[in-house]
């Protein structure tokens, strides 16, 4: 009975949520269906209809929606818009969680933490790792780093969200591992693109040549845990066996990449990118090691002279 009661009384906890863009929308829609009475809040109040009409309810301001519950969440452009929207409301703040799901570098999320413990709040900082429509669903996950026992009081209802993943006290590490995942789909996704429009240069379609190369993206993590029994150990350890593929021969077909793309009329910018990479490490003399061998050059960056 207790354990009933409990449930109960956790699904009714107020929530308020600052910010109603497509990810905010879909975190207020993912509260409300659990059970909880969600305050909301947005510079354009047209942005709240929607919710609105599922349940919600709409603070006139910042300040009113801060004061209607414990945890305040937080889905702004950026963690600039904190101040903006929180400025007038921080004598508010004392006693609550602010939950800042917005994205920006970490050292203005260490800010941010600061200006929050400076008004008696509690800061966590989170990075959502799904897109809206995937809120609230299995698949759904988002990174937390700050004051774990912030985390813990509100765990079953930000895990409505998706599955928290604690990184840490530091609260800029949510942000560094958001802003390190994005690096790897954007450019990705710049990647896809340029070979799409290499294909495309002969006559193949987007819609023929993205299935095929869907299916390389896909099968990358699958090639490196194969050629490892733990992923990243070999480069935790500082060692670059060139037993399965160097920088020499990987260096090659970027300079191939580079050379077709520069015959087919493409930017350049992203292949001449990779090829920097792989020049630099075969000019510090390790062509013979594995092509992990690039991260020194990117851990330690030279000065831009026009040669890697």
């Amino acid at each position: 009975m207790n354990g009933q009661q409990n449930h109960t009384t956790q699904q009714s906890t107020p929530v308020t949520l600052i910010g109603l863009g497509p990810m905010g929308r879909a975190m207020t829609r993912a509260l409300l269906t659990a059970g909880h009475p969600v305050t909301v809040w947005n510079r354009t109040p047209g942005r709240a209809d929607g919710v609105v009409a599922d349940g919600a309810t709409l603070a006139t301001t910042p300040g009113e929606a801060v004061r209607a519950s414990d945890l305040v969440i937080l889905s702004l452009t950026d963690y600039r818009a904190l101040y903006d929207v929180l400025g007038d409301a921080t004598g508010a703040l004392a006693g609550r969680t602010l939950v800042n799901l917005s994205s920006d570098t970490p050292g203005r999320t260490r800010e941010a933490a600061d200006w929050a413990a400076g008004h008696g709040a509690q800061f966590l900082a989170g990075g959502v790792m799904v897109p809206a429509p995937m809120v609230g669903t299995e698949a759904a996950f988002v990174y937390y780093s700050g004051r774990e026992q912030a985390l813990e009081s509100h765990r079953a209802t930000l895990a409505l969200l998706g599955a928290p993943r604690y990184l840490g006290e530091d609260p800029g590490l949510a942000q560094m591992m958001y802003q390190a995942q994005l690096a790897v789909f954007l450019t990705t996704l710049s990647a896809l693109m340029h070979a799409t429009a290499m294909l495309g240069t002969a006559g193949m379609k987007a819609g023929e040549a993205l299935p095929e190369l869907l299916s390389s993206a896909d099968s990358i993590g699958d090639i490196l845990r194969a050629g490892e029994a733990r992923p990243g150990a070999s480069l935790d350890a500082g060692e670059h066996p060139g037993d399965l593929s160097t920088v020499t021969m990987m260096g090659a077909t970027a300079d191939h990449i580079v050379e077709t793309s520069t015959a087919l009329g493409l930017d350049l910018a992203l292949p001449v990118a990779v090829q920097a990479h792989y020049r630099r490490a075969i000019a510090d003399g390790h062509g013979g090691d594995n092509w992990t061998r690039i991260i020194d050059g990117i851990r330690e960056p030279r000065p831009h002279t026009g040669r890697p």
